[in-house]
């Protein structure tokens, strides 16, 4: 049986719904947090040179970009065939097309153009940059806005610096900029001086749009975002680890490597400076207003049209039919049961290269029709994460026509 036909099969067993298998993506420059399930033993599986598996990627069809060592569709995610083979999710949605996505987004983006990640590093990232539209393009990607959401189930520790530094102090010149810039390979180019950190909090999210400076810390973080891996580093020294004067002009075009004014111009500078940046960038969970009886339904990620997110809870013991206007990747963080008859569970533990049922990618066809949860627990709740892709039609209803 040829991939096209397991692709429609396992399409039709899970009426319109894909299970996923766990996606491990290593970061050289990071130290593992160990929050993401994965067992001690496996967080370097792939060699010490690759580094430390910090991240887990989920319902993602954008590769990783990982240097010269990046294996063959590392982070891509994989189906599983009803006879229990991987196949790339990229060669479904190349399959599928509308089927999967719906019109609306095949139709705009001829492809899957979100996913998202668990972030878990055991400190903070360098200050960094994800460059705007026109920037990104000019190295053949797209502009990257992301959110982050610190679920409760994977912080029963803060790490080592469990703040985040966003944008600059209202007052920053850009020449003050610049010269941290200049700096860089001088040591510590000393750019967080100019910025503020912000404590972070289990149970809330922040709106990172194009364009703004960030070093997130250390909680694990779920993180939905734009289908991009494009980024640029602007701090040279980062919990007492060197940073690469490699990683300041990535992804810059090469004509434009020395040129401190194009790195500045890939700033939304007022985002950057804004003085009230909490009030217009932080996010409580927000209640779903077409919530299903027997959950808590909550938008947790709800400030960007590129991308949003839920945190759906169905209460113990109950059967509900769950409705979405738009397709969706989902992974489980807590209890078990049922997915339309599907095992819906959550491991303690994972090894490197094992399949779990924790994971599935949600048709807009399914969506639409609704998918049933059955929660076989007396007494704890199912909890799962789930994330949509541009201008999905229910984010628009509560949050873009107000």
């Amino acid at each position: 049986m040829s991939n096209s036909q397991k692709i429609r099969a396992a399409f039709e067993a899970g009426e319109g719904i894909f299970r996923l298998a766990p996606n491990w993506v290593p970061r050289s420059f990071c130290i593992p947090g160990r929050r993401i399930k994965l067992h001690p033993d496996d967080y370097y599986a792939l060699g010490g040179e690759r580094g430390g598996i910090d991240e887990r990627w989920l319902g993602c069809t954008t590769p990783a970009d990982n240097g010269p060592l990046t294996g063959k569709n590392e982070g891509i995610s994989h189906l599983v065939a009803e006879d229990g083979t991987l196949i790339p999710l990229t060669e479904a949605v190349e399959e599928l097309g509308a089927e999967l996505l719906g019109e609306r987004l095949w139709n705009e983006y001829r492809c899957w153009p979100v996913y998202s990640k668990f972030f878990d590093n055991l400190g903070p990232l360098p200050h960094h940059i994800h460059h705007k539209n026109e920037h990104a393009a000019l190295v053949g990607q797209r502009g990257k806005p992301e959110c982050y959401y610190f679920p409760p189930q994977l912080n029963n520790h803060g790490g080592h610096f469990p703040f985040t530094f966003f944008g600059f102090e209202p007052g920053t010149t850009r020449e003050q900029v610049k010269e941290c810039l200049k700096n860089f390979s001088k040591g510590d180019n000393k750019i967080t001086n100019l910025s503020k950190a912000y404590r972070l909090e289990p149970g809330t999210g922040w709106d990172v749009p194009p364009g703004v400076l960030h070093a997130p810390g250390s909680l694990c973080t779920y993180e939905p975002q734009f289908a991009s891996d494009v980024y640029a580093m602007w701090q040279s020294l980062v919990d007492d680890q060197i940073v690469t004067e490699e990683l300041l002009w990535k992804d810059c075009p090469p004509e434009k490597r020395g040129d401190y004014d194009y790195l500045i111009s890939n700033m939304d500078w007022e985002l950057n400076v804004d003085p009230e940046f909490m009030a217009h960038r932080f996010m409580r969970p927000v209640e779903n207003q077409k919530k299903t009886a027997g959950t808590v339904d909550n938008w947790v990620c709800y400030k960007s049209a590129a991308v949003s997110a839920k945190e759906l809870t169905v209460l113990p013991g109950e059967t509900v039919v769950v409705k979405d206007a738009a397709a969706y990747g989902l992974i489980m963080m807590q209890g078990h049961g049922t997915l339309n008859g599907r095992p819906l569970e959550t491991p303690a533990l994972i090894r490197f290269g094992q399949l779990t049922f924790d994971e599935y990618f949600v048709s807009e066809a399914a969506a639409k029709k609704g998918v049933t949860i059955v929660n076989a627990s007396s007494s704890d709740p199912i909890v799962m994460l789930k994330h949509f892709g541009p201008e999905n039609p229910d984010w628009v209803e509560q949050f873009a026509k107000k």
